[in-house]
């Protein structure tokens, strides 16, 4: 029944639903998002979400300590003040990254933040790091009932904030270990991100050279944190000068990798030229999907199990998911395709896992993780 109904929805959304929201301006349809979630919350009415959601004991994994019922997550950027993880937890989401949030309040970019390129599944994205702050954020996470986090876990990536305020290392490093610091004290979530690689901020991104994140990962290291702390990787480096970042990480308390960030390099889209120079802003979904993927079966194979690896980037189909999980991804995060596909995409790419797992002769997807490279 429960396929009927995510066949039926497919087609609800891709013939109803996204043309209305397409209609709208990305940034007010982002916003209606945040605003209809709340709704629902409130009136006590995501069950009804659960039709979507597809489960099986063999997308089960314990990682770095912690239970994933399934391998399918939501990355950041899209859930910037965590109003989302009740929604994500019934539409079948194994776990959630928010944020990035920051030390202090941050107004973000001048609007617009956000283009579609519907013919290149991507969307331009210029936040610049909008959100409540680091408080205001832990007070949100920490006013969901404590059963929402059972099977459900909640990562929280943290930025420098976006002035000219942390423009200097020590004021940039400060400003990430505030957060830290905060969310260590609040015990609220049991994961860490660091994102050093947003590319659309003030200063740009100091810390995605070997010598500044030295820096950053030694004075996070001071810290003494008790939670696992992965750090967010740019896409646009080339294999040595990635690797490069990859030795640092390797000497530090990094538990995990997310692979990668948004893609700069315009050249990716199939028809550059269609895409104005005045509009400012990087690529997420398609446009980063072989990139990523490269990423990560070249990062697993220099270091194997020393990181958990979480793959975001261009997945909007099981296939999708599966091929960064044989290339060396535990975990698989997106935004894109829950704009595009809609949120039922969830269950069906699950779904589609299980198969892939049957049709290759595995038994759980921990097998599967790497299996690129017994090939």
């Amino acid at each position: 029944m429960k396929r009927v109904i995510r066949r039926l929805s497919r087609q609800g959304y891709k013939h109803i639903a996204k043309p209305l929201l397409f209609r709208e301006h990305p940034d007010k349809a982002h916003a209606h998002m945040i605003i209809a979630a709340r709704g629902l919350q409130k009136v006590r009415l995501t069950g009804v979400l659960n039709v979507w959601r597809y489960q099986s004991p063999r997308l089960e994994q314990e990682l770095l300590g912690i239970r994933f019922k399934n391998p399918i997550g939501m990355s950041a950027g899209l859930d910037k003040n965590f109003d989302l993880p009740p929604i994500a937890k019934r539409i079948g989401l194994g776990f959630e990254i928010g944020g990035s949030t920051t030390a202090h309040v941050c107004a973000g970019n001048p609007r617009p933040w956000f283009k579609r390129l519907p013919s290149e599944k991507s969307i331009v994205v210029n936040v610049g790091l909008a959100n409540n702050g680091i408080e205001r954020n832990i007070e949100r996470i920490r006013s969901y009932p404590r059963k929402l986090w059972r099977d459900f876990s909640l990562s929280v990536s943290v930025a420098k904030t976006n002035s000219p305020q942390t423009a200097t290392d020590d004021e940039a490093i400060e400003d990430y270990c505030a957060s830290l610091r905060l969310l260590e004290s609040a015990n609220a979530v049991p994961l860490y991100e660091v994102n050093v690689s947003c590319p659309n901020t003030y200063g740009g991104e100091p810390f995605t050279t070997p010598a500044r994140l030295e820096k950053l990962l030694s004075a996070i290291d001071e810290l003494r944190l008790t939670k696992p702390v992965f750090i967010k990787l740019p896409t646009d480096k080339s294999w040595t000068q990635f690797k490069a970042l990859l030795r640092v990480a390797d000497k530090h308390r990094v538990a995990g990798l997310t692979i990668g960030n948004l893609v700069k390099n315009r050249a990716k889209l199939k028809h550059p030229d269609e895409l104005s120079n005045d509009v400012k802003g990087n690529l997420s979904g398609l446009p980063a999907q072989k990139i990523t993927t490269e990423l990560i079966y070249k990062t697993y194979e220099a270091y194997r199990d020393r990181f958990v690896i979480i793959g975001v980037g261009g997945v909007f189909t099981a296939a999708d998911a599966y091929e960064k999980i044989r290339a060396g991804a535990s975990l698989v995060a997106m935004v894109t395709a829950l704009m595009f596909e809609g949120p039922q995409v969830v269950g069906e790419i699950n779904e589609g896992l299980v198969k892939l797992l049957d049709r290759d002769g595995f038994a759980t997807i921990t097998e599967a993780v790497g299996s690129a490279h017994r090939s």
